[in-house]
């Protein structure tokens, strides 16, 4: 016996499973998409800043190059400052030679030089002479009578031996000498007469002066 069921049937129901699995479908499609699109975006800004970092490291390395290219002639630069130190230390001491010792005795050439006087301060010359207008040195005073037998000098301080005519040109002498700028301290030592000789017919004073000396 056949039954023959004449009632409509419920479709709704079977075509609603696949329509909704085709909408999951394209859910998680689309979130891939925007992971992978985010992925691809992300790993181009890590490839920028990959390549920044060795630009940068790049700018570095020349930077260091150039350093050791300036320092490599370092010791070369080094000798050649040694060098120029050894050659300004003997030029200052050649300096100081020829404005010490050698001032010295260009100084005591001037004194005994006839019409020069001593290298003075004039404003000081000036005070002395208003104290005292003996004070000063004579300008006419014959240098000839007067010579130098002996120089020596330890640690600055003078010695000078010599022969005079007579007191007063000892005492011209060291009026001159303690008017410089070059001596101070002027001191006459005990001194003696030369007596007369065959080859010597002039009665001499023999005299010693001790002083300190500037320069």
């Amino acid at each position: 016996m056949i039954r023959v069921n004449l009632l409509p049937q419920k479709r709704g129901a079977r075509g609603a499973a696949p329509a909704q699995s085709q909408r999951w479908l394209l859910v998680v499609l689309g979130v891939l998409v925007v992971e992978i699109v985010g992925l691809f975006f992300l790993h181009r800004k890590k490839l920028d800043e990959l390549d920044a970092a060795k630009a940068y490291n790049r700018k570095i390395d020349n930077e260091i190059k150039d350093i050791q290219k300036f320092i490599a002639p370092h010791e070369e630069v080094k000798k050649a400052l040694a060098q120029l130190r050894a050659r300004e230390d003997a030029i200052a001491k050649l300096e100081l030679a020829r404005s010490g010792p050698t001032a010295v005795l260009l100084e005591l050439a001037t004194l005994l030089t006839r019409d020069k006087g001593p290298t003075s301060d004039p404003e000081v010359l000036a005070q002395i002479r208003s104290q005292n207008p003996l004070a000063g040195y004579n300008p006419g005073w014959d240098t000839h009578r007067l010579w130098l037998t002996s120089y020596i000098e330890n640690d600055r301080v003078v010695k000078i031996e010599g022969d005079a005519r007579n007191g007063a040109d000892v005492s011209e002498f060291a009026q001159r000498l303690k008017l410089s700028v070059y001596f101070y301290d002027v001191t006459l030592l005990p001194g003696k007469k030369e007596p007369e000789t065959r080859d010597n017919k002039l009665e001499l004073v023999h005299f010693a002066l001790q002083m300190k000396v500037r320069y």
